[in-house]
């Protein structure tokens, strides 16, 4: 079996060098044992999506494919909807949404957008099942105090309803646990998304970045919060 190693440090076969961020996406150089192959563009922002460029560029090469063609391809990649998806500019402000909605997915979300350099990054976030919520709110709160302002409402249900063990879980466990961990920043506790949208309207400024995030109809926010800015101008 053939071994490849692929990373962001020198010394992997595989490597990511001199890595660009931009809300449209990202561009690095590729390296191969040392030696520059290609630019790549992939059109999907972060860190953990340049890993996973990586990974499709030596699983190409090593079903026979030319590493520069593939680098080329990867260019005419399209996300999936709900990807960190950019909704809107208004008056300066940075709207996208995303589905994420484990702790780890949330984590490498936030540094996407950590990437982008904004004013102020502000989270809003919609827990996902009671079940979930009640067994990981601990790793959704530290995940979600890596933003300056983290907004959490309450849970999107899907197929459970809160009753036995799961009975009083509600989206203020994860609250909570951002509060714990975001050394005094703000996080707020607005259960509905009416409250969550009319919040983040009246507290954003020009430069910030809004990230909702969930798997949920939490994506309305970011629509609503789209139209209320652009009415405002």
């Amino acid at each position: 079996m053939n071994l490849v190693r692929f990373g962001l440090e020198p010394g992997a076969d595989l490597v990511a060098r001199d890595v660009e961020h931009t809300h449209a996406g990202s561009r690095f150089e590729l390296v191969r044992d040392g030696r520059a192959v290609a630019p790549v563009e992939v059109p999907a922002p972060g860190a953990h999506n340049v890993l996973d460029a990586l990974a499709a560029l030596a699983a190409c090469e090593a079903a026979g494919c030319d590493l520069h063609e593939a680098a080329r391809a990867l260019a005419t990649f399209r996300p999936a909807g709900r990807r960190f998806e950019l909704r809107g500019e208004p008056n300066g402000v940075r709207v996208f949404d995303d589905y994420a909605h484990h702790a780890t997915e949330v984590e490498a979300t936030l540094q996407a957008a950590r990437a982008l350099s904004p004013e102020r990054l502000i989270a809003v976030f919609q827990p996902h099942l009671y079940s979930r919520t009640l067994h990981t709110h601990r790793d959704l709160g530290r995940a979600l105090a890596l933003a300056d302002v983290v907004v959490v409402v309450d849970v999107y249900p899907a197929r459970e309803q809160p009753v036995g063990e799961l009975e009083g879980v509600s989206g203020k466990l994860v609250a909570d646990a951002a509060a714990d961990s975001a050394h005094g920043r703000q996080v707020w506790w607005l259960p509905t998304l009416p409250e969550a949208e009319g919040a983040v309207a009246r507290m954003v400024q020009p430069g910030d970045l809004v990230l909702t995030l969930g798997a949920g109809d939490v994506d309305g926010v970011a629509e609503g919060l789209v139209k209320r800015l652009q009415e405002a101008a």
